[in-house]
């Protein structure tokens, strides 16, 4: 019986179409990050990985939708799936590969839907996308987009309502994280018209767009894309904390998710001005130490039975 089979039946999906659908966006999800996807089997609740990973793929189809294409052919598509999912959300039915296991996620977990539904209203920010004149824009991209969009998996780690100070945690890693793919996918973005940087940055550094469309490799670029990195560092370091309001058995993936980023940041700072011709990606030998620390850790937790142990006051959890 495979890993993938036994979450299956662990969260108790036994319908053949559902298990269909939940194996099709499984295998989506796995091409965008293979080594999240990894942390999600290997570490999380074997209940919870087949409801994080419908999360993960509503998500990821989402922003596919407000991605790709022209302009006026990606506000059509994106138009059709909002009302096609929100009449999903709002009657508990779906015909969609991709909405069906996010609905049955959403009866285990009635918090998603709601998330879900948050999301969908305010997407359509990286629809208008067209760049950010100062950090305050950036702040608030996060706000409106990246934030939303975490939290359709954020709402899965921890049970019952949400902690007082959850969300803010959850806003200071999607600031690192998000900041971190900015930098980190410049090339690609360039190469499809799109600046992510915030303008008031690059002025504050003498760097011009031009420079970064033609790959400069100067000191000031060099202090640009260093900059960023460390603001995005700071934040991802600050978001640990995060684990603190997570049951026992939920932190090593958080642990792992947050490890992961970090490493990344560690090869765009080596890979330097080069990330304006490709993105930079961990070392297999750094994911792979990652995810064997956490998964040992996770062992010594069941042995010990702590990773069952959960709050009875409602607040957040030691680390």
């Amino acid at each position: 019986m495979s890993m993938w089979t036994t979450r299956l039946d662990a969260a108790g999906i036994h319908d053949p179409q559902l298990r269909d659908d939940f194996t099709r966006q499984r295998a989506l999800v796995a091409r965008y990050k293979r080594a999240a996807y990894t942390a999600v089997l290997l570490l999380l609740p074997r209940p919870l990985a087949p409801h994080l990973i419908a999360a993960i793929a509503f998500m990821h189809h989402t922003d596919n939708l407000l991605d790709h294409g022209p302009p006026a052919e990606r506000a059509a598509a994106y138009a059709a799936w909002e009302q096609e999912a929100t009449q999903a959300l709002a009657t508990g039915s779906s015909d969609h590969p991709v909405l069906r296991p996010l609905l049955h996620a959403g009866s285990r977990h009635p918090r998603l839907l709601g998330h879900a539904g948050d999301f969908l209203r305010t997407a359509v920010t990286d629809l208008e996308f067209t760049g950010f004149v100062t950090e305050s824009d950036y702040q608030r991209y996060l706000d409106r987009y990246s934030l939303p969009a975490f939290l359709l998996v954020a709402c899965l780690l921890v049970p019952g309502d949400e902690p007082d100070g959850y969300r803010a945690a959850c806003r200071t890693y999607i600031d690192g994280s998000q900041r971190l793919d900015f930098v980190n996918d410049l090339a690609e973005d360039l190469a499809d018209g799109r600046l992510t940087l915030p303008q008031d940055a690059l002025a504050r550094h003498g760097v011009t767009r031009e420079d970064l469309v033609r790959a400069q490799d100067t000191p000031a670029v060099r202090a640009l894309l260093g900059d960023l990195l460390r603001q995005a560092r700071a934040d991802l370091t600050a978001s640990h904390t995060v684990t603190g309001f997570l049951p026992p058995a939920n932190r090593p993936f958080v642990r792992a998710l947050i490890a992961l980023e970090e490493a990344t940041t560690d090869a765009a700072e080596a890979r330097g001005p080069g990330l304006l011709t490709a993105s930079a990606r961990p070392t297999v030998a750094a994911m792979l130490t990652i995810l064997t620390r956490e998964y040992r850790h996770l062992r010594r937790l069941r042995r010990s039975g702590a990773d069952g142990r959960e709050s009875a006051e409602g607040r957040p959890y030691s680390p």
